[in-house]
């Protein structure tokens, strides 16, 4: 399998049979390239538009939104309901966090999480391997929070995202404060490996985004 990141909180995962999901598309706006993979699945967190634009994908992919289990292509995608703001929604409206399986590694991607999970949030995610969490701050957690997540989930694998890159002038922060605090962190273009190549130590991998 492989994980390769587009930019912001828009990632694909391959499957070993081919199958490709993609999380949160983002428009032109924002700043990265829109993807030239043809996706089977796309996992939207929430209807902004730095992670809903489906059309800009080629294509004809199954959405997958809502809270609750849908099963596609084999996958079964748990939608889990939280914030994207400190206050329950009230700034921001709500947020999906994806849980779903591909080749036995689980996955967690938390979209635009806006707070620290709650005991019933974290057993409704259950166990991760590889988690996709924003650490940009301003419209999502910062690198602190991020961390402190990171801690309630206890991933093998933790990719951040939603930060300020060259090619993403957003007003978010970089990566830098929430890789503070960690002793291995690695770089790389893209992520190809399976369950058994995960680190047997947490690791924080920083992806290149798709040029």
């Amino acid at each position: 399998m492989r994980i390769k990141w587009f930019g912001h909180a828009s990632f694909l995962v391959e499957a070993e049979d081919g199958t490709k999901v993609i999380t949160d598309p983002f428009d032109e706006s924002v700043g990265y390239s829109i993807p030239k993979e043809k996706p089977d699945v796309v996992t939207v967190s929430h209807s902004h538009f730095d992670h809903n634009a489906v059309d800009l994908l080629q294509g004809d992919p199954e959405v997958v939104k809502d809270v609750g289990e849908k099963k596609v292509k084999g996958i079964i995608f748990k939608g889990i309901k939280s914030f994207h703001d400190k206050n329950k929604g009230a700034q921001r409206g709500t947020n999906t966090i994806f849980v779903f399986a591909i080749d036995g590694v689980r996955f967690c991607h938390l979209g635009d999480l806006g707070h620290l999970l709650s005991s019933d949030q974290q057993k409704e995610i259950g166990e991760v391997d590889v988690l996709f969490i924003p650490v940009g701050g301003t419209f999502t957690i910062d690198g602190r929070e991020a961390r402190e997540v990171s801690q309630q989930l206890n991933p093998r694998l933790i990719i951040p995202m939603h930060y300020r890159t060259e090619a993403c002038s957003i007003g978010i922060d970089s990566c830098k404060e929430f890789l503070k605090g960690f002793t291995k962190v690695e770089k790389k273009g893209e992520w190809q490996g399976n369950k058994e190549s995960l680190p047997s130590k947490q690791t924080v991998l920083v992806l290149e985004y798709a040029r």
